[in-house]
């Protein structure tokens, strides 16, 4: 679904570059003039589907970094799949002939967002060090909050509906039903960090969208992130004193790995380019079902067995989504 959504991306591409030399030479297509889709109001099934992947994966790489930092320093960790990510990012805009250094107006307000990006992972990795990677995951995916209460602000047609917040109540009450047993088990500093993560994912969000970047190519979009975060990372793992000659273990290096090529760059790739192509609050709103899906991979990694709690918030979380996408 991912490989789907990024050919899909290109094809439009090459439309907007075939349009853009129509117009100037007053050509239509169709008897209309030549632009790219407009954005949709409501997500497709190809939105779902690549939601959906990218759900699953975030889950799974939540209990696999924290599987991880048992060898490698958390930021590191992080500033490490960053450099890979960003590699692997620069060689697809080099063989598709994207253009990322030529000026547009967007420097200040990527070099921003880029920040709010590495903050995000710096929490999630630093707090998976004091909280289970289940636990950690509720608290973050409470930022389509943040881009739900907060957006509206900068983008009229992003405001929801009282039924639509009535889902978003749903989705969020079947997340911490799903793992009420572990609130009570402490953990305040990973929880708070958790929290601190949710929060400027929402921010970057909204950053995004309130300053037009979507208006961008995908990949530049996403280069900004993943080059600032990477510096500030790195300079951050220093700062720390975490040890840059970890134990490299198969297991360890296999993880970063993965993370780099499938999360830090499949997957936010497909992310940027859903955020430029459909309601940033009813694409956040799909994320809770990443925190089920932590658990699942929890409960797979660590032998433990799936219960009622589980396929109740399960439920209740496919009727929050249902409500918040309602047409």
């Amino acid at each position: 679904m991912v490989g789907d959504g990024l050919s899909l991306f290109i094809n439009e591409r090459r439309a907007q570059r075939r349009g853009q030399q129509l117009r100037a030479g007053g050509g239509t297509i169709g008897g209309m003039s030549a632009s790219t889709r407009p954005r949709k109001d409501n997500l497709d099934a190809l939105a779902v589907g690549i939601l959906l992947v990218c759900c699953m994966f975030w889950g799974f790489q939540q209990v696999l970094v924290k599987a991880t930092v048992a060898e490698l320093p958390p930021v590191f960790q992080s500033a490490v799949r960053g450099v890979g990510a960003t590699l692997l990012l620069w060689l697809w805009c080099q063989w598709r002939g994207v253009r990322l250094f030529e000026r547009d107006g967007s420097l200040w307000a990527g070099l921003l967002v880029g920040c709010l990006f590495a903050a995000e992972f710096a929490f999630i990795y630093i707090g998976l060090q004091h909280t289970s990677a289940s636990r950690l995951t509720v608290f973050l995916y409470t930022s389509p909050f943040w881009v739900a209460a907060l957006l509206p602000w900068f983008i009229r047609t992003e405001r929801l509906r009282p039924a639509q917040w009535v889902g978003m109540a749903c989705a969020f009450a079947a997340v911490v039903f799903a793992l009420r047993e572990g609130f009570g088990s402490g953990g305040a500093t990973g929880d708070l960090m958790g929290l601190a993560a949710g929060a400027l994912w929402g921010l970057t969000t909204v950053a995004i969208r309130a300053a037009n970047l979507t208006r961008l190519a995908a990949e530049k979009l996403l280069f900004y992130q993943l080059a600032v975060s990477t510096v500030v990372l790195l300079l951050l793992s220093r700062s720390m004193g975490e040890p840059w000659d970890g134990h490299w273990s198969g297991f360890a290096m296999g993880s970063v790995a993965v993370q780099t090529v499938v999360g830090a760059f499949a997957s936010y790739l497909a992310w940027m380019w859903m955020l430029g192509h459909y309601p940033a609050t009813k694409i956040s709103a799909f994320v809770f079902l990443t925190p089920l899906f932590a658990l699942l991979f929890g409960m797979l990694w660590l032998g433990e067995a799936l219960t009622l709690t589980l396929a109740l918030s399960l439920a209740l979380v496919a009727v929050g989504i249902v409500l918040v996408n309602r047409k």
